[in-house]
């Protein structure tokens, strides 16, 4: 949950979560579409795919594996990740690389070469420091120095104790580092949702299981992805109204997502997708995005 969330975001959720599922045996048994609901408006939802798939993994072999090289093979654990636990949790010596270390070693060790280009430098740099022994805790601390003095806004020198090591204290300019490639602007979407309502329900779709908020509950929509814009074609005939305009950003495109409520009438939706209760629309665990267009249709009735 910590990776691309911040930790206040993260604390209910993961309070709940826990309480929900306390074990991977547990999660590994859980309804997909359940734990979709509960991750939802934490982003970057392969993450929690991810976890399901990796629970029932961890579960099928009896316990999770201790060396970098296997943990590796499990789904959703990337390098980093990896490297995390087999230090921090089996005590093996690996070389963790957040976002906090890649600062911390990119000053230490005046890496100019811009990001992403310099990250096998750093980790080689980050590996020639890593301590044979006790490498989990050498992680921690490299990790909450990143974290907290040597943060990316600030570099807090007097207080640093790699700083009479640090070359870029010595070269004087620590903040420039890391080096970063400035970002270029992220292109602009337009789609449409559909509110299709009938006897205190309202008609959500879940959406295909890979790709934008896969997996997950939501109101129809036109087929906007990343890559284009909505037809604006509703899912059904008949007289619509607009009810507004909801703004939302993902990772690689921003998107202003138009709402159409259905006038009236009786209606049954073609495709698969169900009546879920207005009054427990909470429950569903729509995605921010829809969440959204879903409280601006509300709103609009009071």
């Amino acid at each position: 949950m910590l990776q691309q969330t911040t930790v206040a975001a993260v604390a209910p959720y993961f309070t709940r979560f826990t309480e929900t599922w306390p074990t991977v045996e547990a999660l590994a048994a859980a309804l997909p579409e359940d734990v979709m609901a509960a991750w939802a408006g934490l982003g970057y939802y392969s993450r929690a795919r991810n976890l399901v798939k990796c629970a029932a993994e961890v579960a099928e072999r009896g316990g999770f594996p201790e060396t970098e090289e296997e943990l590796r093979k499990l789904p959703g654990l990337g390098a980093y990740t990896a490297a995390a636990v087999a230090a921090i949790a089996f005590g093996r010596r690996a070389v963790v690389v957040d976002a906090n270390v890649e600062r911390v070693v990119s000053r230490l060790f005046a890496i100019r070469e811009p990001l992403p280009g310099s990250r096998p430098r750093i980790r080689e740099a980050t590996d020639s420091i890593t301590p044979d022994r006790r490498a989990g805790d050498f992680a921690q601390a490299m990790m909450d120095l990143g974290a907290t003095i040597c943060t990316a806004r600030d570099a807090r020198c007097l207080l640093c104790p790699l700083s009479a090591d640090c070359r870029g204290r010595m070269e004087g300019d620590p903040l420039q580092l890391p080096v970063k490639v400035k970002k270029k602007p992220k292109p602009s979407r337009t789609g449409t949702a559909f509110w299709i309502e009938r006897g205190g329900a309202v008609w959500l779709v879940k959406r295909t299981g890979t790709g934008m908020l896969g997996g997950m509950r939501a109101l129809p929509d036109d087929g906007w992805s990343a890559r284009s814009d909505g037809n604006d074609e509703p899912p059904v005939c008949g007289a619509w109204r607009g009810a507004g305009v909801v703004r939302h950003g993902f990772t690689h495109f921003d998107i202003e997502l138009g709402v159409a409520v259905h006038a009236g009438g009786t209606v049954e939706p073609e495709g698969k997708g169900e009546w879920w209760p207005i009054a427990r629309l909470d429950d569903a665990g729509l995605p921010t995005l829809f969440a959204k267009a879903a409280q601006l249709v509300l709103a609009s009735r009071d």
